[in-house]
């Protein structure tokens, strides 16, 4: 007897081919497609009569820059998208990495979930990720004069800039960021029974 999991696998080997690299872990299937594949694949998952995953929960960038503490070798910058099938009641994750790590560009999926709207101006606003056809890609979160992509980790802790009001403008200002680095020292325990019964 299959698990639900060895099922959703199977159905997902089926439809995706040998286009997609496949994995569990966790008690989670994750796909991986390359971005030449992402709009197939993506059609192919909410369409394929055995898989429906009709809902997109989630779409979110992710930056790979040092990540396994420096060992990551692969491409920098990914767009991971939750999606949801009602009718299977499955869940699985889809990872796509952007193929230039200067100008990280990939398909737009709002053809196919338009729920992925926000979602992908959000990847773009803090990671820098450009949707190819998206109809309205602009910032979201941050000012629209904000400069850089603060989820990025090479993007500066204090940032490059303040913002603030200023009662004799009387308008908001921005000024080069004025944070002076300092170091914090955890406050230690020194009772020698501490932790003991």
């Amino acid at each position: 007897m299959t698990t639900k999991i060895e099922a959703l696998e199977l159905a997902l080997r089926n439809a995706l081919g040998e286009g997609a690299a496949i994995s569990v872990a966790l008690g989670e299937v994750t796909v991986v497609v390359k971005a030449a594949d992402y709009l197939a694949s993506m059609t192919t998952l909410r369409d394929h009569p055995g898989l429906r995953f009709e809902e997109l929960i989630d779409l979110c960038g992710v930056d790979y820059l040092d990540h396994g503490e420096g060992t990551w070798d692969g491409l920098r910058f990914a767009a991971v998208s939750h999606l949801l099938s009602i009718e299977h009641n499955w869940r699985v994750r889809v990872r796509v990495f952007c193929p230039d790590d200067e100008m990280p560009i990939i398909d737009s999926v709002t053809g196919i979930w338009r729920g992925a709207n926000w979602y992908e101006r959000e990847a773009f606003d803090m990671y820098g990720i450009l949707f190819e056809g998206h109809g309205d890609l602009r910032r979201i979160l941050t000012d629209y004069g904000f400069i850089g992509h603060p989820f990025r980790k090479d993007f500066p802790v204090s940032g490059y800039v303040e913002m603030r009001y200023d009662p004799e403008q009387k308008r908001v200002i921005y000024q080069p960021v004025t944070i002076e680095p300092r170091e914090n020292i955890p406050r230690v325990i020194r009772e020698e029974t501490y932790g003991m019964k």
